[in-house]
């Protein structure tokens, strides 16, 4: 959530780096409502005033008892004045908390201008796409051949976008979150978590899925929510809390299914499990102050490279542009991996700084030190990464002109030391 304080003395600029998003914001509204706030706090400031100065009045020496009368009526009146004046105030608060939910975060300066997908910017790129000497096969091929996949049996269990693992393909994906869970713990330095996959509304909207992407939920009983990321309820570890600034940076790693609906995708990416409702993955969070969070961000772009490069799967780092950039995210990295199948660049990672976008929303803070005023700590996470899309990667890249798929070497040991897939 933007700072309104902030966005209210920097209207015009406020405005003109969201418009790079796609469309003119229209602020006014929120700058009538704000100063609206104002007035009427600070006359329903004014009104406990005056009662509290007719309550004194009552302890003075030689009140009379007509006097006292007088008095305890006007508090009464004040008082009546104060319950409407405290409506408004809440009234224009909730009102002012649903614009300030429903606008997306500012794109950082270093955020490229651009109006979609098209106008990304390559940062760089790691590995050499493989070029087969036999008619390349696209992953859900692969799988369905080696009987690893199971996209008829998925259908008929849930129906269109789900995958049944089967054998040697269950077994990958395990590896994989074994693989990614041991190298982000043991070397990058992450705390491993194993969040609930339910969260609460507070959750939903503190990382800022709702109210803006109600219809792309899933709505459980009770109130709850199916997590479309672990960023949801690792976020909310420390929603409302007050951190020690000295023990940031915290780095959390978690492992959990995802569950999205897509809403408004359908007829894209419909074949294979490219884009499914319910896939798997390791996601990294971090809370760090905002003198660090770039760097932070940095870092752990490459620590999802990590992954990549010890698989050796080639692909590049892409700076998402402001047209493309996630909601909630002022910064984005996408590493995109290459596909021989499909011929070309798949997502695989996206990394977004937030600022203190989320933390407003989830009331994260950090005191800087003893003394000091808390501030509004900066989130950072990033998939570390999606395991679906890295099986995608490993079937494509690796497939053989027999059909069969290599195993890469980093993950033979989690395999039992299989080391071909056939």
């Amino acid at each position: 959530m933007l700072d309104l304080k902030y966005v209210v003395e920097h209207l015009d600029e406020v405005a003109d780096r969201l418009s790079t998003r796609g469309g003119r914001a229209d602020l006014e509204p929120l700058k009538d409502l704000a100063a609206r706030r104002r007035l009427a706090v600070t006359t329903r400031d004014q009104a406990r005033a005056d009662q509290k100065a007719l309550s004194d009045g009552f302890r003075q020496p030689g009140v009379t008892p007509e006097r006292r009368e007088g008095l305890r009526a006007e508090s009464k009146a004040i008082g009546e004045r104060i319950t409407v004046l405290e409506a408004d105030v809440s009234d224009i608060e909730a009102r002012l908390q649903d614009v300030l939910l429903n606008l997306p975060n500012l794109p950082h300066p270093t955020t490229p201008v651009g109006a979609s997908a098209d106008d990304n910017v390559e940062v760089r790129a790691w590995g050499t796409p493989r070029t087969l000497d036999f008619p390349a096969k696209e992953h859900w091929e692969l799988g369905e051949a080696l009987g690893i996949l199971d996209f008829e049996a998925a259908r008929k269990i849930s129906g269109a976008r789900f995958v049944v693992y089967r054998g040697a393909g269950a077994r990958l994906e395990r590896a994989l979150a074994s693989f990614m869970l041991d190298m982000h713990v043991a070397r990058h330095g992450y705390t491993e978590i194993l969040p609930p996959v339910l969260v609460n509304r507070d959750c939903m909207v503190g990382t800022g899925q709702l109210p803006k992407f109600v219809e792309e939920a899933y709505i459980a009983t009770d109130d709850l929510y199916l997590i479309p990321t672990a960023e949801v309820p690792v976020t909310n570890l420390h929603r409302e809390e007050i951190l020690d600034g000295s023990r940031l940076p915290v780095k959390y790693v978690a492992y959990s299914p995802c569950f999205r609906r897509e809403a408004g995708s359908h007829g894209k990416d419909v074949k294979g499990m490219t884009r499914v409702h319910q896939f798997q993955k390791v996601e990294m969070v971090k809370f760090t102050t905002p003198e660090t969070s770039c760097d932070e961000h940095e870092a752990l772009v490459r620590d999802a490279e990590d992954v990549l490069q010890a698989l050796g799967l080639p692909y590049r780092v892409m700076s998402l542009c402001t047209g493309d950039i996630g909601f909630s995210a002022s910064k984005c990295y996408d590493l995109e991996v290459h596909l021989p199948g499909q011929g070309g660049y798949r997502e695989i990672s996206s990394c977004s700084n937030f600022e203190d976008y989320q933390a407003r929303r989830a009331s994260i803070r950090y005191r800087p030190a003893p003394g000091e005023k808390p501030r509004f700590v900066h989130t950072i996470n990033g998939s570390g990464v999606a395991i679906g899309r890295t099986i995608i990667a490993i079937l494509e890249n690796y497939q053989q002109a027999d059909g069969s798929v290599l195993v890469p070497d980093a993950l033979r040991p989690y395999m039992g030391g299989i080391e071909v897939i056939r």
